[in-house]
């Protein structure tokens, strides 16, 4: 790989002896790793752990995901591993049993989201954020398929979050950045690098910061990270906010053999990952504590028209045993959908819908026709699902993929009405019988394109 001049200089100078060895990892294969969602996936044997994460795994070599139903079904996602890191800000320095609001500011396609709705509690809520209108309709998707309920996806500027002050326990901005990191995994990070690109996107970084700051409590933790190595992007940055703002640096504690590079200065705690000594690509972190006293809003009696209208008793009734448990549930009617949203959360939620461009809310849980009551694919997908109250018929993987394709299924059994698809026991959608046929219910915008049939099941 021929690296930009006036990069390899700077990290000639930053490693030292050991700039050979990261050149070398440079030349090497990408490591493979996921994420299991273990709500959905509980049976499953990988040697070897990714071990910051209490749920990662790498692959021994990289498979076709889009021909994985368990890919489809949610059971685990694809990510890098050094970016698994986030855990340990967050178990050391978040109360994950208190009702939590936390923000995921540049959160597309959803790696970070979904491992934050993985740690943080059932009753806490996730404002998972994407700028990039086409970017956040696939972040949407892979926080449907994730199934925890307990999200907003939205589609704001930064600057939009100012009207929201002091609503978020916890924020996480992995911010755009120069992706010196991904030179390994994407080539084209290589040819698009500039200095005067790293200075841009440094000052991007700041404006990010400065937007979301009145959005957090005081007594908040600000998580900042990005992909890349230089120190304008990172250490540089945190000094600047830093002397903007009140606000205190975190340190975590790391297992020597993880191999993190810790970096203290001026009592400011700074976590870099290399490829030639971490098993994943170049990464940063540090953590912030927002400084003040907090108190917490008064809770007011509402006086306007809510805009989350309770289903009716008999809409309710409806949905009886469709949920593991339905305590934590509050059913909302949408036009002629029902949803469930956390229950505990209702008056942040209406503020959020109120204040910023909702993309996907809650769990649409069904669609209202006529007088008959239709199972959303959203409900397949919610962890919160009790299947056994549906019909379910467990296929084999080729048959999974032609569900998955939309194609014709063939069946030994046809279902009485609705029920679900399963495969290895985890839901992939609905299909209907009508008459001696099968209608499919996967969302077309979602289904397999490529061809399948040459496939070796």
């Amino acid at each position: 790989m021929i690296l930009p001049e006036a990069f390899e200089k700077r990290m000639k100078e930053k490693l030292g002896n050991a700039f050979p060895a990261f050149q070398q990892a440079l030349e090497e294969d990408t490591p493979v790793s996921i994420r299991l969602n273990c709500k959905k996936w509980k049976v499953f044997n990988f040697p070897q752990t990714v071990p910051w994460t209490t749920d990662g795994f790498y692959l021994e070599k990289r498979p076709k995901f889009t021909l994985d139903p368990l890919f489809h079904a949610g059971a685990y996602y694809v990510q890098e591993a050094s970016s698994m890191f986030l855990e340990q800000a967050f178990k050391q320095h978040v109360d994950l049993e208190e009702s939590l609001n936390v923000l995921d500011l540049c959160a597309a396609p959803g790696g970070k989201s979904t491992h934050l709705a993985s740690l943080i509690s059932e009753d806490s809520l996730l404002v998972s954020n994407e700028v990039i209108k086409s970017r956040s309709s696939i972040l949407a998707e892979n926080m449907c398929k994730w199934g925890s309920g307990n999200v907003l996806v939205t589609n704001n500027d930064p600057k939009d979050f100012n009207r929201l002050a002091e609503f978020f326990d916890v924020m996480v901005v992995d911010a755009p950045c120069s992706g010196e990191g991904m030179f390994r995994k994407d080539p084209g990070a290589v040819t698009e690098w500039s200095e005067e690109n790293v200075k841009l996107c440094a000052q991007r970084q700041q404006r990010i910061l400065m937007d979301v700051w009145d959005a957090l409590r005081p007594g908040g933790v600000l998580i900042y990270s990005t992909c890349t190595y230089n120190q304008l992007e990172n250490e540089d940055n945190i000094s600047w906010l830093l002397d903007q703002k009140e606000a205190e640096s975190l340190k975590i504690e790391t297992d020597p053999q993880w191999n993190v590079t810790a970096v203290e200065e001026k009592s400011q705690y700074s976590y870099h990952f290399y490829p030639h000594q971490n098993k994943g690509e170049g990464f940063f972190l540090t953590v912030l504590r927002k400084k003040g006293e907090w108190q917490p809003p008064s809770t007011k009696k509402k006086s306007k028209k809510s805009l989350l209208q309770k289903a009716s008793k008999q809409e309710q009734q409806a949905l009886n045993g469709w949920l593991k448990n339905e305590d934590p549930w509050a059913f909302i009617k949408h036009k002629d959908t029902l949803k469930a949203f956390p229950k505990e959360k209702l008056t942040q939620i209406e503020k959020l819908y109120k204040n910023l461009r909702v993309v996907y809310g809650g769990t649409e849980l069904a669609e209202l026709k006529r007088k008959n009551i239709r199972p959303s694919h959203q409900l397949a997908m919610f962890q919160s699902l009790n299947k056994e109250n549906f019909q379910h018929l467990e296929v084999d993987k080729k048959t999974a993929l032609q569900f998955l394709s939309k194609g014709d299924l063939q069946l030994h059994e046809l279902p009485k009405d609705w029920a679900l698809i399963t495969f290895e026991e985890i839901p992939l959608g609905w299909v209907k019988r009508a008459g001696n046929r099968l209608n499919t219910y996967y969302p077309k915008e979602w289904r397999i394109r490529m061809d399948i049939s040459s496939e070796n099941y």
